[in-house]
């Protein structure tokens, strides 16, 4: 099984409570630094970021952390986390909600692969690609 893991320069929290509210994401398991084990001692200041999360959309699982700021390395690159909504406004929706506060990269619209296609980067700084497939090129 192949699982993202993003990762989140202290909002991961926040994030999730947006994915929550716009996917429909929910959240199968949370760790906090401040539930480690002494032996494993963070940051006093750090006891309430997210250590560890799992959690779903449409049932794919995604996992997610605040790195310890010495770790962070900044904005993901290369990469985009690909959502697939069969109903072009529903996509739509989803695809205006989630990026609300981040940056556009490409307008949501119709191509040849798709009813609807777009991609941008959410206020947390993830890049997304949502679409909504054609007949003959579902992902």
């Amino acid at each position: 099984m192949i699982c993202p893991y993003l990762t989140y320069n202290g909002d991961c929290e926040q994030a999730l409570k947006h994915y929550g509210e716009v996917l429909g994401a929910k959240i199968d398991m949370i760790m906090r630094y401040g539930e480690a084990p002494p032996e494993m001692p963070s940051a006093p200041e750090h006891k309430d970021r997210i250590m560890h999360v799992r959690f779903s959309i449409d049932g794919s699982v995604m996992m997610a952390s605040d790195s310890p700021p010495e770790y962070y390395q900044g904005k993901p690159h290369g990469i985009s986390v690909s959502l697939q909504i069969a109903d072009p406004a529903e996509a739509e929706r989803k695809f205006n909600a989630l990026l609300e506060g981040g940056a556009i990269t490409m307008p949501f619209g119709q191509t040849f692969w798709s009813k609807g296609f777009g991609m941008g980067v959410d206020r947390f700084g993830i890049p997304w690609m949502i679409n909504s497939p054609a007949d003959g090129y579902e992902a």
